[in-house]
């Protein structure tokens, strides 16, 4: 089974629903969706995505270009951890972190003190610190996503080519896997992967095997630099 695993266009970082995505999130997805239906070779066997709105509305982008995709096998194990939880609860940890202080008292923070400050929650969060603050752990995610793959496989046994849609996590857990590194390192692959990327994985011979990551074919004309975002 080759997976070609896609993060969710832009969400609405900011705002106060997070969880759906942003006109330039829409964008991405439907520029992805175009690349996919100039490969008609590009088959896909089955579709899968997490519960999230900003999954479906990707998916649905896709699915505007390429109608032809399977209906998605809707799988709660491949949702994100619960970001918000996760940084008020290392806010807690860290009332002297420039990203606290600036939202203390009213201004923007920079994206260069909002990278560091997503690093140190989920630094703190891999490594166990916000136990017992957060819904979930990081080993609870981790077994989580591990039960979706293995419900995927089970329910596609024959399939040769799969199309993922979920979150920056899940892929980094795949990730992590395929390339048998620590947890610390899944905050490197978390941090890395950029909206509506794509990621290339193969089941062989037991185990979940590297292809590619973080690639916005979609994306690689100069007048669409402008669409390649973290967050």
């Amino acid at each position: 089974m080759k997976l070609i695993a896609v993060r969710h266009g832009q969400a609405s970082f900011g705002a106060a629903n997070y969880d759906q995505l942003s006109p330039l999130g829409h964008r991405q997805a439907r520029l992805l969706g175009e690349w996919l239906a100039a490969r008609p070779d590009l088959g896909f066997d089955a579709v899968a995505t997490g519960t999230m709105a900003r999954h479906r509305e990707t998916l649905e982008g896709l699915r505007a270009a390429r109608p032809d995709l399977p209906p998605a096998l809707v799988l709660p194990e491949l949702d994100e951890f619960d970001h918000h939880a996760m940084l008020a609860a290392f806010r807690r940890l860290a009332p002297d972190d420039p990203v606290v202080a600036a939202i203390g008292e009213g201004r923007t923070p920079d994206l260069v003190a909002i990278f560091r400050f997503l690093q140190g929650g989920l630094r703190a969060w891999v490594e166990g610190r916000l136990d017992g603050q957060v819904p979930e752990r990081f080993a609870d995610f981790r077994a989580r996503v591990r039960r979706g793959l293995e419900a995927l496989r089970a329910a596609h046994p024959g399939a040769r080519r799969v199309l993922v849609v979920s979150s920056g996590g899940v892929m980094s857990q795949l990730a992590q896997w395929a390339l048998d590194v620590p947890d610390s390192h899944a905050i490197d692959l978390n941090l890395s992967i950029r909206n509506s990327a794509l990621a290339e994985f193969r089941f062989a011979e037991g185990r979940w095997r590297f292809g590619s990551w973080n690639a916005l074919p979609h994306l690689a004309a100069p007048e669409h630099r402008e669409l390649h975002t973290y967050y």
